[in-house]
């Protein structure tokens, strides 16, 4: 239990240097939300929106928020107008939805939006019971990253490796 303490605090201040590292750095943040789908009010259905919960930056299979919190990436939408239905198929009607739902949701057209990202724990007790789909596992005394879901932690990078080496294409992308 010791060793899931002392690496919980690892992944833990990880996350808050690299808050600090794209904060200083003035990386954009993208939008957190969660989709709130239609609901009948009476004799009238409302449509669906977004409802906002924070800001985050995109890493890979991950998003760090500017609180130092962590959540699998989830979903992603664009804020964009409806528009009139083309009935291309069904997927695209069902996205341009969901970009619709972001912009009811108040943010501002063309910004990136992401929904349906799962929290991750970085505390001890939660460390040992992370599921193999978390990209997030704990393996060897460290937290570590895996590049799939269900995929094996062994040659995984910590945690921080990962952040700083995410952080550092954000801040300084390659050409």
């Amino acid at each position: 239990m010791a060793e899931e303490v002392a690496a919980a605090e690892r992944a833990q201040r990880a996350c808050a240097e690299t808050v600090s590292r794209l904060r200083a750095a003035g990386v954009p943040t993208e939008a957190l939300a969660e989709y709130v789908p239609p609901r009948r009010v009476l004799l009238w259905t409302r449509p669906a929106t977004m409802q906002r919960l924070g800001e985050v930056w995109r890493l890979g299979s991950l998003l760090l928020g500017t609180d130092g919190g962590l959540y699998a990436v989830g979903r992603a939408t664009r804020a964009a107008e409806r528009g009139r239905p083309g009935y291309q198929s069904v997927s695209r009607e069902e996205r341009r939805e969901l970009a619709a739902a972001a912009l009811r949701g108040g943010f501002e057209v063309g910004s990136p939006v992401n929904y349906d990202a799962a929290p991750i724990p970085l505390d001890a007790s939660a460390l040992a019971s992370l599921p193999p789909e978390c990209p997030v596992g704990f393996a060897d005394g460290e937290v570590r990253v895996r590049w799939r879901a269900g995929a094996d932690l062994n040659g995984a990078p910590p945690l921080s490796e990962f952040l700083a080496e995410r952080a550092g294409l954000l801040i300084d992308p390659p050409v």
